[in-house]
């Protein structure tokens, strides 16, 4: 079995702290209070340098037939979707009788700061693909994407045209960097990216935090401003402290892909308007032809609405559907909204094609 995520220990405010400890919680860290998280029994399949590729153990009586592999994002975390159990987007999937593997890419290191997109979506992606068909004995499979993992999985289908892929789940996937306007504003032409992947090698996961949480300034504010208002209801200061907990979690952005990045897709807008080439292949959103799924929500500030939504509209399935949620990008996933608006969404149009 694998172990529980670690997490680096985070501060908390010291209000919040104080009122914890007069609630009998003295703790000085997220890690500890919150607790391990990413817990659901699974077995390690595959690895690749970081990457390790999970097989979680089923838990239903029968299960479909089309196995579910998710493509995580690979600044955060992937324990966002399997918290802990009763509030894990994994624990459900299988509970539900599908079949999942989960990509895990692991924390680059300074000799990892070289790897591109050509090395994810036409190298350790496909090679994975080929290990879940492998161990699941099935000749095709369901990929679900979440945040840039969405993105990889676009990449990954489009630039393969017989790629074994039954149903494509899409969460929260940009896509139009038009519509990432504080990123783009800030990390436009004067942005030296390269000064500080010389410094760097990869993207340091607090400047990936910093770059988020200026998205929304205030947002931690109101976010310890919240948990004093909840802090006689236990189980709700421990699933904001889970989150606390993954939300300072980042990991490193590898180096090669950040300048890929930052070049075509957030400056050069190369993905929608068809000129973006990947190993020498130019992606064609067109070129998508299985059932599409994107799952969007409303109060997205990381994925804003107008940097996916163009997913559906220019794929070329002819069963696609976009499916906007009440949320934002983390409640999409995970809490008590997730639960009870995304993830039967998800079961409702996934179980049918799955069989």
């Amino acid at each position: 079995m694998s172990a529980a995520q670690p997490a680096r220990a985070s501060l908390l405010p010291n209000p919040v702290q104080q009122a914890l400890e007069r609630m009998g919680l003295p703790a000085e860290d997220f890690s500890t209070m919150a607790g391990p998280l990413g817990v659901t029994p699974r077995r390690t399949i595959h690895t690749e340098g970081t990457l390790k590729l999970h097989h979680y153990l089923p838990q239903a009586e029968e299960v479909y037939r089309v196995p579910v592999l998710v493509v995580t994002s690979l600044v955060n975390q992937p324990y966002i979707l399997d918290l802990v159990p009763g509030q894990s987007l994994v624990e459900f999937l299988l509970k539900q009788g599908f079949d999942v593997y989960m990509i895990e890419w692991g924390r680059p290191r300074r000799e990892h700061r070289s790897l591109t997109l050509e090395d994810h979506v036409l190298g350790r992606l496909p090679r994975c693909v080929e290990r879940v068909l492998e161990h699941s004995g099935q000749r095709e499979l369901s990929l679900l994407g979440y945040c840039i993992g969405g993105l990889l999985a676009v990449l990954y289908t489009a630039l393969h045209a017989d790629a074994p892929v039954r149903n494509l789940v899409c969460m929260a996937a940009p896509v139009n960097s038009d519509g990432l306007e504080s990123l783009k504003a800030w990390m436009g032409e004067p942005f030296d990216a390269e000064g500080l992947l010389a410094q760097h090698g990869n993207v340091p996961g607090d400047w990936v935090q910093n770059a988020l949480r200026a998205l929304r300034p205030f947002g931690k504010v109101a976010g310890a401003a919240g948990l004093l208002n909840q802090i006689d209801r236990p189980e709700v200061v421990r699933s904001h402290l889970r989150m606390g907990k993954w939300e300072t979690d980042n990991l490193p952005f590898p180096g090669g892909v950040f300048r890929q990045m930052v070049r075509d897709f957030l400056r050069g807008n190369r993905l929608v308007q068809g000129t973006w080439e990947i190993g020498g292949r130019r992606v064609d959103l067109g070129a998508l032809r299985q059932p599409l799924l994107h799952l969007l929500a409303q109060e997205d500030h990381i994925t804003p609405y107008a940097a996916s939504r163009d997913l559906v509209r220019l794929a070329g399935s002819a069963d696609k559907q976009e499916i906007v949620l009440k949320g934002g990008h983390v409640g999409l996933v995970a809490g008590r909204g997730a639960e009870l608006r995304m993830w039967p969404a998800l079961e409702a149009w996934l179980a049918p094609r799955s069989v």
